[in-house]
């Protein structure tokens, strides 16, 4: 974990413990009551249902948790989506129906993450707007030729950084860091059908227009 995101992460869990709602960890509060879900309904399950019994169903919008999650009880997660392992999730955040967020994403509170939004290898900051059908943290486009003129995939290893009131518009694709994080600043605002290659810093109060495409 970059040090960036360490920050934002302890950002996060310092507003869990000023929320006068508590965080909850699934694997941590036996005295918690959840179903566990037909697993035709997770990404997450193997064919065999190995993996079944560490997703739960949360208690506010029906959505599905991995019981190493750590979410605000205020937060709605609705029908649909998943949260995996390691993950946290802020004070009144909403998830939309067929979002997946990744192991270890971060969202801060009051984030409102839309419909069939895909989160993976990154850090939300509060009141961020993230429209339907988002991709963010997914691998950048980085190969390179080999002496016997072979495409070798480059590792895409580090994380997105998304700032404070930032508005991401619909199928917008944010890619992960490969030598640093890619990051956009807060109050910045992104269009629908935006591309930002790995390893793109945005400064804050940036307006990004649709078809926008950044490299690094």
């Amino acid at each position: 974990m970059t040090m960036t995101m360490a920050v934002t992460v302890r950002r996060v869990l310092a507003f869990a413990s000023s929320s006068s709602a508590p965080f909850f960890n699934l694997n941590q509060n036996a005295n918690l009551r959840y179903i566990l879900p037909s697993p035709r309904h997770l990404s997450a399950f193997s064919e065999d249902g190995s993996v079944a019994d560490k997703f739960h169903k949360w208690h506010n919008g029906g959505g599905t948790l991995h019981e190493s999650a750590s979410i605000d009880s205020t937060a709605l997660v609705e029908v649909g989506a998943v949260v995996h392992s390691e993950s946290i999730v802020g004070p009144n955040v909403r998830i939309g129906s067929g979002t997946i967020v990744g192991p270890s994403v971060t969202i801060a509170h009051s984030t409102n993450i839309g419909y069939n939004v895909a989160l993976s290898n990154c850090c939300i900051g509060d009141s961020c707007v993230i429209h339907n059908g988002v991709c963010i943290g997914q691998d950048g486009f980085g190969f390179y030729v080999d002496g016997d003129g072979n495409m070798i995939k480059k590792p895409q290893m580090l994380n997105v950084i998304i700032g404070n009131n930032v508005e991401i518009g619909a199928n917008t694709c944010i890619d992960r860091g490969s030598w640093r994080d890619t990051v956009i600043g807060d109050n910045s605002k992104i269009d629908n059908l935006v591309q930002i290659g790995h390893n793109v810093v945005i400064g804050k109060n940036c307006l990004l227009c649709g078809q926008v495409g950044i490299a690094a």
